[in-house]
């Protein structure tokens, strides 16, 4: 199975509190993103390129009041959003790196390969969303558990399955460049097997340490260190 980086997860209390951590931290201003009926958030996105990550980029998410979920009632937004510490966190610290997702060309495949012992590792169903935008109607799949949450401190990617269309490939080049991920756990062993079914364990260290996740970006004002953990 090949396993991409599809992108990173950065939210935010607010979409202009996003926009705004953006600015101050990358140096950039975020392209055009979208409305998520299905969760209820809306986002904006900046290419993420790099020759080990193509099709690659970087999305700033939140909770968008103005809209009510088309999600049924009783289940949770997808990366933890709803959770009250998460919120508590970025109301208090201000926007950060939660999680990533990971692009497979075949999620119910990779799904049974986590949920197979001795991992027995309930990543979430699939769900299909899409999203309308100018080059044309984004259509995928996407695991998210009914309870939102994210595993391992966010660092086990949500897994997602594009139908055509990727947004990448109408983003302008932004000068971001991603030059690597890794992660921390108390114990390591457990993600390590994960991402090891996954096909991503080479690429991607985990060391002991508090759950996390971590990316280094080339960005115009340098190197920048990420840390969901901040």
């Amino acid at each position: 199975m090949t396993v991409h980086v599809d992108h990173l997860v950065i939210a935010a209390a607010s979409l202009d509190q996003g926009i705004a951590w953006c600015e101050a931290t990358l140096g950039l201003l975020p392209g055009p993103g979208g409305a998520h009926p299905l969760m209820g958030t809306h986002n904006r996105l900046l290419a993420l390129g790099g020759a080990d990550h193509p099709r690659c980029y970087l999305e700033i998410i939140a909770i968008d009041p103005t809209v009510r979920p088309t999600r049924a009632p009783g289940l949770r937004r997808w990366f933890d959003l709803d959770d009250e510490a998460m919120q508590a966190s970025l109301a208090r610290q201000g926007p950060r790196l939660v999680h990533w997702v990971a692009r497979v060309p075949d999620a119910p495949a990779a799904l049974q390969a986590l949920a197979a012992p001795p991992l027995s590792i309930d990543r979430g169903p699939l769900l299909a969303a899409s999203r309308e935008t100018a080059a044309g109607r984004l259509q995928w799949r996407i695991t998210v558990r009914d309870d939102g949450q994210r595993l391992f401190g966010g660092a086990l990617p949500t897994l997602i399955e594009w139908g055509g269309l990727h947004p990448a490939e109408h983003l302008p080049p932004s000068g971001l460049e991603l030059r690597g991920l890794a992660a921390s756990q108390p114990d390591p062993a457990p993600l390590r097997a994960a991402l090891a079914v996954l096909g991503l364990a080479a690429g991607m260290p985990v060391t002991a340490g508090a759950p996390g996740l971590q990316a280094r970006l080339l960005t115009p004002r340098g190197e920048v260190l990420l840390d969901s953990r901040v």
